[in-house]
């Protein structure tokens, strides 16, 4: 495989001569195998090399030994590189691009595979100290995935902020030191963000009290910011913008026809961001012209009618862009290694979009087009409950607030004849 890449023989017999050769090679036939480009390939395989002679170097006798080797390496490395024209950004991307390539070749070596990265598989944040609260959230309280995602990142916050402020253990817990917190988080979070950490905050407290990890409930010192249901109006966009948005798309491109039939979906049927990620092949029936969503947050799952729009974007994308790999997921990243894009990637992509057409709005994302798919059912004065169960709204509620934004009838009311009122 070395020799797809590289000419002439006496590189290759460089790289063979590397005491991690076989690990090297064996890295360099899973990218190529993963789909990533030449220059990627040709780019990573020096920074292996390297890192091969200096944990030789420093007393590596096996792939095991290497891997206490890899910051070390990225710091020397720091301090050889002479970027005086980069940014500390930039210089930090390309240390952490020598990292995760050594650490992709080592974890490859050692357990066959390269896995994504995600919050299942990293240890849980004050796993060492509270070992069982995963499991109390998933079998006591019986959260979902998603709602152990959030506490996960909440707890992470937490956890950084403790080791920032020079605190080792949760025992040394304070009232004084979760106020500072609060206002650190505030600075940050908007208010109902502040609010739901908050509340994961003191479920977290009181299960370390409850353990005896911490000798007072300081749950009840945790106040959460005062915030009231139906306060804000959800920003929707005008059908006008929306149009403005998809003439950003550049569907010449493979990102671009992917990004056409993702923004489809959101602003058609008011999908959210992890619904477009978990889409599958199987969740398509071409035959029947639908789809459908399972798992949704209520935990119910929605058929769809497929737009012919809507089909003709998805078949141009799966014939014209995504990959050719076995996973099912429907929507890839344009990047090897292809992996399933993430919420997070879509939610960029609408703000990219809409900065392009020059639409202002603040916090736009997924949720931005979810309320626009909204707002035009309630202008078109179909039923909330109806609206409800076709963007998968849990509770009637959920869809009220999107009543008090009928703008046109309160224009027609404005300009009518006020001795009729």
């Amino acid at each position: 495989m070395l020799g797809h890449y590289f000419i002439r023989p006496a590189t290759i017999d460089e790289i063979r001569a590397s005491w991690l050769a076989p690990q090297i090679e064996n890295y360099v036939s899973w990218m190529h195998d993963n789909g990533y480009s030449a220059r990627s390939v040709i780019r990573r395989v020096p920074i292996l090399c390297q890192f091969s002679e200096f944990s030789r170097a420093h007393g590596a006798v096996d792939v095991g030994q290497s891997i206490a080797h890899v910051e070390a390496f990225v710091a020397v490395r720091l301090g050889k590189l002479d970027f005086p024209h980069k940014t500390a950004r930039a210089r930090k991307n390309i240390l952490d691009a020598a990292r995760s390539t050594v650490q992709q070749m080592l974890q490859l070596a050692t357990t066959g595979e390269i896995r994504r990265v995600d919050f299942q598989r990293r240890p849980f944040p004050f796993n060492d100290e509270v070992p069982g609260f995963q499991a109390y959230l998933r079998e006591e309280r019986g959260l979902s995935v998603s709602s152990l995602e959030q506490y996960y990142y909440a707890l992470n916050r937490l956890e950084r902020y403790l080791t920032q402020t020079g605190v080792r253990a949760l025992s040394e817990l304070s009232l004084p030191l979760l106020a500072s917190f609060s206002i650190h988080s505030a600075r940050e979070l908007a208010p109902t963000s502040r609010r739901e950490l908050c509340a994961r905050l003191r479920v977290f407290l009181r299960y370390c009290h409850r353990e005896g990890i911490i000798a007072d409930n300081l749950a009840a010192a945790v106040e959460a910011p005062q915030s009231y249901r139906l306060a804000r109006i959800p920003r929707s966009l005008t059908w006008d913008e929306v149009r403005r948005m998809f003439a950003m798309v550049d569907r010449r491109t493979i990102m671009g026809r992917r990004d056409y039939a993702m923004l489809l979906l959101l602003v058609t049927y008011g999908l959210r961001a992890h619904e477009v990620v978990n889409l599958t092949l199987d969740d398509i029936d071409w035959k029947r012209e639908r789809f459908q969503i399972p798992c949704r947050k209520a935990g119910h799952w929605t058929a769809y009618p497929l737009a012919s729009v809507v089909a003709e974007a998805l078949i141009d994308y799966l014939k014209n862009g995504r990959p050719s790999t076995t996973d099912r997921h429907v929507f890839f990243r344009n990047l090897a290694p292809f992996l399933p894009i993430s919420s997070a990637a879509i939610s960029s992509a609408v703000a990219k979009y809409l900065s392009q057409a020059g639409i202002k709005i603040h916090r736009a994302g997924t949720h931005t087009l979810r309320h626009t798919c909204v707002q035009r059912l309630v202008d078109a004065e179909f039923p909330l409950k109806t609206i409800g169960d076709y963007v998968g709204h849990r509770c009637s509620s959920s869809t009220e607030i999107y009543s008090k934004v009928a703008i046109d009838t309160l224009r027609d009311v404005a300009m009518g004849d006020g001795e009729l009122l």
